[in-house]
């Protein structure tokens, strides 16, 4: 395909075969996506594409990368070659007008341009005989007609005028035919650097992989792999399957998938992605995912489908094309005419003609929209941002409002101890070590919470013994009295419920059961670290004595409150969405700067989705929903535009337009911007497109144009709308990677350990 108008007779030809529902086919990619009921073969679809005058293959899923990266290569070489060739028989007809003095007999520039005109103009010819076998125009038909006209002139001048000095005009027709082949050329070497993405992503899935069984190692084709098999990784080798590492520590760079700066500490029980690449250490893992299930080849999916998918924009473009060649046939017998009936010679109007038709091709039209949409989608995955759709891409751009949850999304997702206050005559760091103590043997999340912040604090460790489970209100154990002693003659302290406590009758400072009070309506659990005076067991009902309240609440992500600082300043607000009690969310709304008349508490998975439509009746604008949960997929598909979590469920990202592959709310910003910027170069790119055949078609119909600038004008536009989309790939995430021990979920999903998130 050469324009935007091939595209056109590709999609109808397409749609006129019976079960087709809807066809889309890119230019810049040069590939067609068809929804179809399964009654339609491959075999009808390619006749169609045939009957319009172009071949076609099926595109076979998970074919291996390398099969067509070199076939294209070729073509692209070729294509040099009969541009350097072209130019080189062109060279001698334009010579004099270069100033040198080469005088060639009119039957070497008959020869010459006869052979540039019908050898390297074959292209042209073969294109225009299907455009008009299927009524319809396209560039190779004005490209054919144009350059035809001029050398049939100088053909028709040398036989009526024999013998005669005169101008001819082949070295019109050979360079315009030249001059459009090299713009094809670049065309083609700037549309390959628009899909580097891909061909990145491609790279990275590994042939071959180690797997241990029975008999020991064996390397073995990556398509022999089967769930359950055990991939060995060696360090500095790509992880060549998703699955979970058995044995073995190491950190891995997942950076070309997460966009994760940062190398990912992985032990046993962690994820390991295929296309990552091991560090330091050997490790073994067990493969759950092969093939087109893995998260790499879902990536690429998501990338190759929002590539090939249209924005809303460039249907009004393709509605434009249709027309277009047409009315610049018209216009170009206008222009013959007109010249004609004001007395100017033949040779001038017909040169004016072809400048007209030439300058015409609506190459620039056809690669305005898709190539910037692969360029900006392209740089997104490579930063984290997974844009599924082109409509997402362009709507995206528009957003007023983003509607986050809390749990996940804006907070870690697991508890942790966000208060720890000690009686009056209690010291803190001791007793801190003491809870850690009884809730070292435990994994309860709230436990491990406990033993985290202990080893934040560098607290004394305390051994512990006899520890037990008091059903509904806490855990008790045998603590030692000093640290690094046996538990042996150890005191009897507990953590247990408020509820525990009024059961006990302890006696609870006045200070500290107005702190618990403040925290619990900020939406925190409070616990009580208690001591039996007696060393009998609590549970018996002997004398305590309250050491400290701890409160255990989400925290809030480390970047959330500067993500929504910057969506306050792009003009998007903020609004809260949790399930949470009104108190948590509260808390949460003052810590990351959203007003509280944007909080809504205690919402219902079903009445997120009433709260979303609501935000879009109240919004002159775009309203975006950000979430992870199962309880968000809803509110993800009622929003305009739904932003999910990669490390959240996979409900939600199915929901979602966007996916975020880092759980880093200030993505949300960074997936706004990109789509704001890619938006932009396809307005500048189309105003550039427009403008161009708006200037130059009148001034080639008033004379005021050469056909060869004309030719070059229109090779020089195509390029320029090219590598002005280009330019995206300098774009990069202002999302960082976060320090280590920043972020609790992603420590967690460094370690391997499971989180769990409070409902």
């Amino acid at each position: 395909m050469t324009c935007a108008s091939c595209v056109a007779r590709v999609e109808k030809g397409l749609k006129r075969v019976p079960g087709v529902e809807h066809v889309s086919v890119n230019l810049a990619t040069e590939k067609a996506t068809v929804r179809a009921n399964p009654s339609v073969t491959d075999e009808a679809l390619v006749a169609a594409i045939t009957k319009a005058g172009y071949e076609a293959t099926p595109i076979v899923a998970d074919a291996p990368p390398a099969a067509p990266v070199r076939p294209a290569a070729l073509s692209r070489d070729r294509e040099f070659a009969a541009v350097i060739v072209s130019a080189l028989l062109t060279l001698p007809l334009v010579a004099p007008m270069l100033g040198v003095p080469l005088a060639l007999d009119m039957w070497v520039q008959l020869a010459l341009a006869s052979a540039v005109q019908f050898v390297f103009g074959a292209r042209f010819y073969v294109g225009a005989f299907h455009a008009v076998r299927a009524k319809a125009g396209n560039m190779d038909l004005l490209v054919a007609l144009g350059t035809s006209a001029a050398w049939g002139l100088s053909v028709y001048q040398m036989f009526v005028h024999p013998g005669h000095a005169m101008h001819l005009y082949f070295e019109a027709a050979a360079v315009v035919i030249t001059l459009v082949r090299f713009g094809k050329w670049l065309e083609v070497r700037a549309k390959r650097q628009t899909s580097d993405a891909i061909r990145a992503l491609n790279a990275l899935r590994p042939d071959r992989a180690r797997v241990r069984d029975a008999s020991g190692e064996r390397e073995i084709a990556l398509a022999d792999v089967r769930i359950g098999d055990i991939a060995i990784v060696r360090p500095g080798e790509r992880v060549p399957v998703d699955g979970v590492v058995r044995e073995g520590r190491t950190h891995i760079d997942e950076s070309l998938i997460t966009g994760e700066s940062l190398p990912v500490a992985k032990e046993p029980g962690a994820r390991a992605t295929a296309g990552s690449i091991n560090g330091e250490g050997v490790i073994a893992i067990e493969t759950t995912a092969i093939g087109a299930e893995t998260t790499l080849a879902r990536i690429i999916r998501l990338v190759e489908s929002a590539q090939a998918e249209k924005a809303p924009i460039q249907r009004l473009v393709d509605r434009v094309s249709a027309i277009f060649v047409p009315v610049i046939l018209v216009i170009a017998l206008v222009t013959l005419t007109g010249w004609l009936v004001h007395g100017a010679s033949v040779e001038t109007a017909l040169l004016n003609a072809v400048a007209v038709l030439v300058i015409a091709c609506p190459c620039a039209l056809g690669l305005a929209t898709p190539t910037a949409i692969m360029a900006g989608t392209g740089v997104a995955a490579r930063q984290g941002v997974l844009i599924k759709d082109a409509q997402a891409l362009e709507v995206a751009h528009r957003i007023k409002v983003v509607a986050f949850d809390k749990t996940g999304t804006l907070t870690v997702g697991r508890p942790a101890v966000t208060a720890f206050e000690t009686a009056p005559d209690v010291g803190r760091t001791e007793a801190l070590g003491l809870a850690a103590a009884v809730q070292r043997m435990s994994d309860h999340p709230l436990a491990r919470a406990v033993v985290a912040a202990a080893d934040d604090a560098k607290a004394p460790r305390f051994d512990a013994s006899e520890a037990r489970a008091v059903a509904g209100r806490g855990v008790e154990a045998r603590v030692a009295s000093h640290a690094g002693t046996h538990a042996g003659d150890a005191k009897r302290l507990a953590i247990g419920s408020g509820r525990w406590i009024e059961e006990l009758h302890a006696d609870v400072p006045q200070a500290l059961a107005a702190r618990a009070r403040e925290l619990e309506s900020q939406g925190n659990t409070v616990s009580w670290l208690i001591e039996s005076d007696g060393g009998a067991e609590l549970a018996a009902g002997g004398p305590v004595r309250v050491l400290a309240l701890i409160a255990f609440g989400d925290t809030v992500k480390p970047t959330a409150r500067a993500a929504v600082a910057r969506l306050a300043a792009m003009g998007v607000k903020s609004v809260l969405v949790t399930g949470d009690n009104a108190g948590s969310a509260a808390s949460v709304a003052q810590a990351l700067g959203i007003a509280p008349d944007d909080v809504h508490a205690q919402v219902l998975p079903d009445d997120k989705a009433r709260v979303v439509s609501q935000l879009k009746a109240s919004t002159d604008g775009v309203v975006a929903m950000a979430g992870d949960g199962i309880n968000d997929a809803p509110a993800l598909a009622a929003a305009d535009i739904g932003i999910g979590m990669a490390s959240g469920t996979d409900v939600a990202i199915e929901a979602a337009g966007i996916t975020l592959m880092r759980g880093d709310p200030a993505l949300v910003a960074d997936a706004i911007d990109v789509s704001r910027r890619t938006y932009r170069k396809i307005q500048q790119n189309l105003f550039w497109a427009f403008v161009y055949n708006l200037i130059g078609i009148p001034l080639a119909a008033f004379g005021l144009l050469d056909p060869m600038v004309a030719g070059a004008a229109m090779a020089f536009s195509s390029v320029s709308v090219v590598t002005n989309a280009l330019l995206l790939r300098t774009w990069r995430a202002q999302a960082g990677a976060l320090p280590a021990g920043d972020n609790a979920e992603a420590d967690a999903d460094r370690a391997g350990k499971p989180i769990t998130r409070p409902a």
